[in-house]
Protein backbone atom coordinates (compact mmCIF):
# COMPACT_ATOMS: atom_id res chain seq x y z
CA UNK A 1 0.00 0.00 0.00
CA UNK A 2 2.98 2.00 -0.24
CA UNK A 3 3.09 5.20 -2.93
CA UNK A 4 6.82 5.51 -3.22
CA UNK A 5 6.03 8.00 -6.27
CA UNK A 6 5.21 10.47 -4.19
CA UNK A 7 8.69 11.17 -2.47
CA UNK A 8 10.38 14.12 -3.81
CA UNK A 9 13.72 11.90 -3.42
CA UNK A 10 15.72 8.56 -2.26
CA UNK A 11 14.84 7.93 1.15
CA UNK A 12 17.59 8.69 3.49
CA UNK A 13 18.78 6.34 5.74
CA UNK A 14 17.81 6.41 9.24
CA UNK A 15 19.70 7.90 11.89
CA UNK A 16 21.88 5.99 14.56
CA UNK A 17 20.61 4.78 17.53
CA UNK A 18 23.60 7.22 19.59
CA UNK A 19 22.88 10.29 17.59
CA UNK A 20 18.84 9.80 17.55
CA UNK A 21 19.13 9.70 21.45
CA UNK A 22 21.52 12.13 21.74
CA UNK A 23 19.39 14.54 20.03
CA UNK A 24 16.58 13.38 22.31
CA UNK A 25 17.85 14.15 24.81
CA UNK A 26 19.26 17.41 23.92
CA UNK A 27 15.71 18.33 22.73
CA UNK A 28 14.09 17.21 26.40
CA UNK A 29 16.79 19.48 27.78
CA UNK A 30 15.72 22.36 26.26
CA UNK A 31 12.35 21.53 26.37
CA UNK A 32 12.94 21.62 30.31
CA UNK A 33 15.28 25.13 30.08
CA UNK A 34 12.54 26.39 27.69
CA UNK A 35 8.99 26.06 29.28
CA UNK A 36 9.63 24.33 32.34
CA UNK A 37 8.22 21.08 31.25
CA UNK A 38 8.71 17.93 29.60
CA UNK A 39 7.77 16.17 26.57
CA UNK A 40 4.06 14.78 26.61
CA UNK A 41 1.61 13.87 24.17
CA UNK A 42 -1.97 12.96 26.44
CA UNK A 43 -2.33 15.55 28.21
CA UNK A 44 -3.34 17.15 25.02
CA UNK A 45 -6.03 14.72 24.17
CA UNK A 46 -7.29 14.89 27.26
CA UNK A 47 -7.48 18.66 27.42
CA UNK A 48 -9.47 18.62 23.85
CA UNK A 49 -11.74 15.64 25.24
CA UNK A 50 -12.84 17.94 28.34
CA UNK A 51 -13.18 21.06 25.73
CA UNK A 52 -15.64 19.06 23.17
CA UNK A 53 -17.20 17.49 26.51
CA UNK A 54 -17.61 20.47 27.92
CA UNK A 55 -19.26 21.68 24.46
CA UNK A 56 -21.75 18.71 24.12
CA UNK A 57 -22.75 18.30 27.88
CA UNK A 58 -21.22 21.00 29.74
CA UNK A 59 -22.80 20.53 32.97
CA UNK A 60 -21.82 16.44 33.14
CA UNK A 61 -18.21 17.61 32.34
CA UNK A 62 -18.10 19.96 34.65
CA UNK A 63 -19.67 17.80 37.40
CA UNK A 64 -17.23 15.30 36.28
CA UNK A 65 -13.76 14.94 38.52
CA UNK A 66 -11.67 13.98 35.83
CA UNK A 67 -12.83 16.15 33.23
CA UNK A 68 -14.22 19.11 35.32
CA UNK A 69 -11.02 20.51 36.33
CA UNK A 70 -9.51 20.64 32.66
CA UNK A 71 -12.47 22.90 31.26
CA UNK A 72 -11.21 25.53 34.03
CA UNK A 73 -7.77 25.86 31.82
CA UNK A 74 -10.09 27.07 28.95
CA UNK A 75 -9.44 26.69 25.28
CA UNK A 76 -7.12 23.53 24.45
CA UNK A 77 -5.06 25.91 22.10
CA UNK A 78 -3.83 27.68 25.24
CA UNK A 79 -2.20 24.67 26.39
CA UNK A 80 1.46 24.54 25.89
CA UNK A 81 0.70 20.85 25.91
CA UNK A 82 -1.41 21.59 22.43
CA UNK A 83 1.54 23.65 20.64
CA UNK A 84 4.03 21.23 21.24
CA UNK A 85 1.76 18.18 20.14
CA UNK A 86 1.31 20.00 16.53
CA UNK A 87 4.86 20.77 16.62
CA UNK A 88 5.64 17.14 17.01
CA UNK A 89 3.17 16.09 14.24
CA UNK A 90 4.19 18.99 11.57
CA UNK A 91 7.92 18.34 12.77
CA UNK A 92 7.50 14.49 11.54
CA UNK A 93 5.39 15.54 8.32
CA UNK A 94 8.47 17.67 7.59
CA UNK A 95 11.03 15.30 8.14
CA UNK A 96 9.46 12.25 6.14
CA UNK A 97 9.06 14.32 3.45
CA UNK A 98 12.87 15.61 3.23
CA UNK A 99 13.70 12.00 4.49
CA UNK A 100 11.96 10.81 1.11
CA UNK A 101 10.05 8.95 3.54
CA UNK A 102 5.93 10.32 3.20
CA UNK A 103 3.75 7.86 1.87
CA UNK A 104 0.87 6.21 2.62
CA UNK A 105 1.11 2.61 3.89
CA UNK A 106 -0.30 -0.05 6.55
CA UNK A 107 2.76 -1.70 8.31
CA UNK A 108 2.13 -5.53 9.04
CA UNK A 109 -0.86 -5.50 6.69
CA UNK A 110 1.31 -8.40 4.43
CA UNK A 111 0.89 -10.58 7.74
CA UNK A 112 -2.38 -9.98 9.28
CA UNK A 113 -4.47 -8.10 6.40
CA UNK A 114 -5.55 -4.72 5.89
CA UNK A 115 -8.56 -4.54 8.16
CA UNK A 116 -7.55 -7.09 10.72
CA UNK A 117 -4.54 -4.52 10.81
CA UNK A 118 -6.25 -1.36 11.25
CA UNK A 119 -8.18 -2.94 14.09
CA UNK A 120 -5.26 -4.37 16.12
CA UNK A 121 -3.90 -1.03 15.31
CA UNK A 122 -6.78 0.85 16.74
CA UNK A 123 -7.24 -1.59 19.56
CA UNK A 124 -3.88 -1.46 20.72
CA UNK A 125 -3.85 2.56 20.76
CA UNK A 126 -6.88 2.37 22.73
CA UNK A 127 -5.87 0.28 25.32
CA UNK A 128 -2.40 2.35 25.24
CA UNK A 129 -4.00 5.83 25.77
CA UNK A 130 -6.17 3.96 29.11
CA UNK A 131 -2.94 3.11 30.02
CA UNK A 132 -0.89 6.37 29.62
CA UNK A 133 -4.15 8.00 31.14
CA UNK A 134 -4.43 5.91 34.30
CA UNK A 135 -0.63 5.90 34.79
CA UNK A 136 -0.69 9.82 34.53
CA UNK A 137 1.85 9.97 31.11
CA UNK A 138 2.31 8.58 28.17
CA UNK A 139 5.38 7.12 27.36
CA UNK A 140 6.90 10.26 26.47
CA UNK A 141 5.63 12.46 29.08
CA UNK A 142 6.17 9.84 31.79
CA UNK A 143 8.95 7.48 30.30
CA UNK A 144 11.75 10.04 29.11
CA UNK A 145 10.56 13.26 31.24
CA UNK A 146 9.81 11.41 34.04
CA UNK A 147 13.14 9.31 34.19
CA UNK A 148 14.72 12.79 33.30
CA UNK A 149 13.30 13.96 36.53
CA UNK A 150 14.38 10.34 38.32
CA UNK A 151 10.63 10.05 38.85
CA UNK A 152 9.99 6.34 40.78
CA UNK A 153 6.73 6.12 38.78
CA UNK A 154 8.92 6.79 35.19
CA UNK A 155 10.98 3.51 36.23
CA UNK A 156 8.22 1.27 37.28
CA UNK A 157 6.23 2.06 34.06
CA UNK A 158 9.36 1.65 31.74
CA UNK A 159 9.80 -1.72 33.34
CA UNK A 160 6.45 -2.47 32.92
CA UNK A 161 5.92 -1.18 29.41
CA UNK A 162 9.10 -2.93 28.11
CA UNK A 163 7.98 -6.48 30.06
CA UNK A 164 3.76 -6.06 28.66
CA UNK A 165 5.54 -5.16 25.25
CA UNK A 166 7.74 -8.92 25.02
CA UNK A 167 4.65 -10.93 26.47
CA UNK A 168 1.88 -9.27 24.30
CA UNK A 169 4.59 -9.85 21.30
CA UNK A 170 5.04 -13.58 22.14
CA UNK A 171 1.67 -13.92 22.72
CA UNK A 172 0.76 -12.31 19.02
CA UNK A 173 3.52 -13.63 16.75
CA UNK A 174 4.36 -16.69 18.89
CA UNK A 175 8.16 -17.67 20.32
CA UNK A 176 10.22 -17.69 17.23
Amino acid sequence: MSTPSSCPVAPRPFWGPLRAGLSLGAVLLLTFMLTGHGLGATGFTTRLTAWVAGGVAPAATQANSYLGPLLEDGHPLSAWITWQVLGVALGALLAAWRGGRLRWQVDGSRSLGGPRRLAMALLGGVAAGWGARVSAGCTSGLGLSGAATLGLAAFAFLGAFFAAGLIVSRLVRGVQ
